[in-house]
């Protein structure tokens, strides 16, 4: 991530924060429109039908999140930006790793589980720093929308820790 963003900002520290929004607006959007190439992966390669189910779920919920970035840009009067996230990309590449080595054990739904933590563990963290730049600048309408997506991803984190917890784990043993 080489964004030299005092080149780009104005002398003040609130231009300085719209700049920040805006390049992590990028990264975000970047992020979940690869999440919606490797989600029907992971779908794919689950185990069980209730971990399908959760990814397919959480697949259309990622489209959306695309779709409420866009209307967080329109509604900055912005162009929609992607910056190719180096976090996600880093955090699938992983993934991949943990699913090949789990292929064909009893481990694989517990390694899927794991991976897609950490792929809401990063949204959790960019969403909610976002939604906390955005209400500080006063930009009330992408506050809200981005507070939609952070909330979605949490839930999607709490239906995996419950999936984990219901078979995953106690199947891997």
């Amino acid at each position: 991530m080489k964004t030299n963003l005092k080149s780009n900002m104005s002398g003040t520290s609130e231009g300085g924060l719209q700049e920040l929004f805006l390049e992590e607006l990028a990264d975000i959007y970047s992020a979940e429109r690869t999440l919606t190439k490797a989600l029907p992966k992971m779908a794919r390669a689950a185990d069980s039908d209730e971990l399908k189910d959760a990814i397919r779920s959480h697949l259309e919920e990622t489209e959306n999140h695309v779709s409420r970035l866009e209307e967080v840009f329109n509604s900055l009067d912005a162009r929609v930006k992607s910056k190719r996230c180096e976090g996600i990309e880093g955090i699938l590449e992983e993934g991949e790793e943990l699913m090949e080595d789990a292929e064909g054990s009893s481990a694989l739904d517990a390694a899927l589980i794991s991976a897609a933590q950490k792929v809401e563990h990063y949204e959790i963290a960019s969403y909610g720093t976002l939604v906390a730049w955005a209400e500080k600048m006063g930009h009330g309408e992408a506050a809200t929308l981005l507070r939609q997506n952070l909330q979605e991803e949490k839930a999607a984190d709490e239906k995996l820790t419950e999936l984990a917890i219901a078979f995953a784990n106690e199947k891997a043993d």
